[in-house]
Parts: C-alpha cells; sequence; structure tokens
C-alpha cells in the first residue's frame, strides 16, 4: 500500500464514484498522451528509453554491518534534512516548523520566519535545500503548502538564514492551477549542476488527469532558476498552450529526488496507487505515464489503466508492487561504508525501513536490501552529506534523526 494509503483511504472510502470517474478518465487521456509522446521525444537525449524493468523482487533484511545513533527526537513529523557547513541540521516538521540540531541538540525553539503553510492531511511544510553557494549567501529554500483547504498547491520561498531566524523571505515560485485537495503535493527539490533547480509537483490525486495536461504544473517535474524564474532552455519555453516551466510530466506523487554527480543522472520516486511505486532516472521532455500507464491498481480494486506500457511513454527503473511507499531518497558516495558506494536509498514509510537499491556501475539494479526494520517507524526522509555518514528521520508525532555509522 502506498504511502498515503492511510491518508487517502479516510478521503476515499465512500466515495467510490469518483475512483470510476478517474479509472475512465485515465483510459481517455491514452490517445492524447500518445500523440503528445510523438512529439515530446523527438530530440536526442542522454539515455534511450528504458524497457519493461524485471518484475518485484523480495528485499534481504539486513541487520548488520552498521549501528544506529539517535541525533534528536521529539520532532513533530519531520519531513526533510539539509546539512550546514558547520555541522547543524535544519530540519522541517510538516506541521510547518523549521527547527535546528546544533552541537548535537535539538534547539528548543522553532526558527523564525518561516511563511505560512497550509496543513492538514498530507500538507505542510516540507522540502528544507541550502542555496549552492550557502557558505557565501546563507540562502535556502523551503518548498510547502500554501492556501486554503478550498484553493492550495505547492510553493517554493527562499531566504536568508542568519543562525536563527529567516529573513528577506520570497515566495519564487506558485504551483498552477490551485487545487482543493490536501493530498499528492510532491514537494522534493535539488539543485543541478547548472545552477537551475528541479521541483516535484504531485497531480493532487484527484486530478489525475491533469498529469498529462501541458497546461498544468500538476503532476510534473518543473526546472527553475535560482530566483524560480524559468531557463530559456527548459523544453517546452516558447510553446502555445504548454508551461514553460515544465520538465517532465506524467507523474502521481513524487517525494523523492536526487542528482548524482558521477553519473550525471537525476533519480526519483513516486508512490503508485495500490502497488505501482516508481524509481525512475528523469530525463528532460519525458513523459512518465501517469495515469496511461501503471504497474498499481486503484485503492477499490479497480483498474487504474488496462496498460502498463505505451509507445513513447517512459518505464521505471524498477517498480514495487506491493507498495513500499517510497519517501526521501539519496545517493551514497560517502567513505564510511565502501560496500554501499553509488546505491540508492529509499525511505519506505509503508513497510517501515530503509531501502537500499544496490546498483551496478552502469546503473542497472542488482538488488535491494531492507535496513531499519526492527525500529519499526516510518522512515520519510534519507540523506547523504559530505561527512560520510547516512542520516535518517521518521514519520512519527515523535519523530526522529538518526544517523547510521559503521559498527566499531
Amino acid at each position: 500500500m502506498g504511502e498515503s494509503y492511510k491518508e487517502e483511504m479516510s478521503i476515499i472510502t465512500d466515495d467510490r464514484s469518483r475512483e470510476s470517474i478517474g479509472t475512465r478518465v485515465s483510459i481517455l487521456v491514452v490517445a492524447v498522451a500518445a500523440t503528445m509522446c510523438s512529439t515530446a521525444t523527438a530530440d536526442t537525449a542522454p539515455e534511450p528509453m528504458r524497457g519493461p524493468p524485471p518484475p518485484p523482487q523480495p528485499a534481504k533484511v539486513i541487520k548488520t554491518g552498521y549501528k544506529v545513533v539517535e541525533i534528536a527526537k521529539g520532532l513533530d513529523h519531520p519531513w526533510s534534512m539539509a546539512f550546514l557547513p558547520d555541522g547543524s541540521i535544519l530540519v522541517t516538521e510538516r506541521v510547518g516548523r523549521l527547527r535546528l540540531i546544533k552541537s548535537g541538540s535539538l534547539q528548543s525553539g522553532p526558527i523564525g520566519g518561516v511563511p505560512a503553510v497550509h496543513t492538514g492531511s498530507q500538507a505542510g511544510l516540507f522540502d528544507v535545500v541550502l542555496h549552492p553557494n550557502f557558505a557565501q549567501n546563507n540562502i535556502v529554500y523551503l518548498t510547502y503548502a500554501a492556501g486554503t483547504q478550498a484553493e492550495n498547491g505547492t510553493q517554493v520561498a527562499r531566504a536568508r538564514f542568519d543562525g536563527s531566524t529567516l529573513q528577506e523571505l520570497q515566495v519564487i515560485f506558485k504551483a498552477m492551477p490551485l487545487k482543493d485537495t490536501d493530498n499528492h503535493y510532491g514537494g522534493r527539490m535539488v539543485f543541478l549542476p547548472d545552477g537551475t533547480f528541479a521541483l516535484t509537483i504531485g497531480e493532487g490525486f484527484e486530478y489525475r488527469e491533469k498529469a498529462q495536461d501541458l497546461s498544468s504544473d500538476l503532476g510534473k517535474i518543473v526546472r527553475l532558476n535560482e530566483d524560480g524564474s524559468v531557463p530559456q532552455d527548459n523544453p517546452f519555453v516558447g510553446q502555445a498552450s504548454v508551461r514553460p516551466e515544465i520538465y517532465t510530466w506524467g507523474h502521481r506523487n513524487e517525494q523523492g529526488l536526487t542528482f548524482d554527480v558521477q553519473s550525471g543522472r537525476l533519480y526519483e520516486t513516486e508512490h503508485g496507487p495500490r502497488g505501482g511505486d516508481e524509481l525512475n532516472i528523469i530525463v528532460a521532455r519525458r513523459n512518465y505515464g501517469w495515469p496511461v500507464i501503471t504497474y498499481g491498481m486503484d485503492y477499490s480494486g479497480a483498474y487504474v489503466s488496462p496498460y502498463t506500457q505505451r509507445p513513447g511513454l517512459e518505464q521505471p527503473v524498477i517498480y514495487w508492487t506491493p507498495s513500499i511507499a517510497p519517501s526521501g531518497l539519496a545517493i551514497y558516495r560517502g567513505d564510511k561504508f565502501p560496500a554501499w558506494q553509488g546505491d540508492l536509498f529509499v525511505g519506505a514509510l509503508a513497510f517501515k525501513h530503509l531501502r537500499r537499491v544496490h546498483l551496478d556501475e552502469r546503473g542497472n539494479v542488482v538488488d535491494q536490501e531492507q535496513l531499519l526494520n526492527d525500529l519499526n517507524w516510518r522512515i520519510r526522509d534519507v540523506r547523504a552529506p559530505p561527512n560520510g555518514y547516512l542520516y535518517v528521520c521518521t514519520d512519527e508525532a515523535d519523530g526522529r534523526v538518526l544517523r547510521l555509522e559503521p559498527p566499531g
């Protein structure tokens, strides 16, 4: 079951008619999506279209080779972490607070100057990301849900962090159109080597067909300059009726995003419905298929689509059925765990573990492992900072930040 199974079931249990409508709409958009793909994939790209992924395989449970150190506890559903040059850690709480762990201790009060955040169900404060030149300019970025229950969407703000407060806050991007659901915001952000950043935007749960609509930001990954403006080399700049910020489309609810400098690959994870969670390699101007193709089913048991593959629609690297509910995503390039070099780590919310996806030198999946199973906590985020350790935060009312270290 997906990340949002418990949360989503609470809003759809008594509303099967919307699922039926969504299923019919999903099938109807196949022809439209195929037409768009025929033009959208004409450009040369760094990677060829992927073939169908292998079927899901059991992941081994690993309880040795690392130890777990608790860094902080008492956080209210922590969502993301950012590591400052002095070793301090910024942590977002979904309820709308930004916290600081300094000198190994969670500071008592929240950081001031955070923008107004819409909360409820899956809405809240999401990612915190440092500007690539943070050491010089102290600029941080926040992604969050903004608005009201009737009209809300994913936004990005940036501000200068003075050590205790956010100063000079600016809202630099608002996903459009607004929606009236408190689900599927996306909200992961990562800077790319050219100084632009990628941002994931979910399709709002009840608006799945918008993932195939290029006049909408819903169900997309967008690419923006550091000030929120649109890069002129974005794939759809200048095309009528297409939002110029769009980088890729056909996504559901993307809550993992990381860029691997060594391979040059942008990796993403997203939630399927009941099954069909995905790990993708993101390539500009590609259509990732939702809801035209999927390896998952609707929560009612109905088909979202009869297709798992269609011409011109990108296949995932791997998919997870049943759903592990993938959230945070990190590539490990540190020196503390040589056996993990170049592997991906995925937070699993539904199965309550940290998933290691072992890759070979060409980026092919070799196998998978489960870590931290014995803790029985939902893993919301995972980070691999320059110090070589691996950090996770747990999605609990009494959430924790944990560090994985070599044993001994």
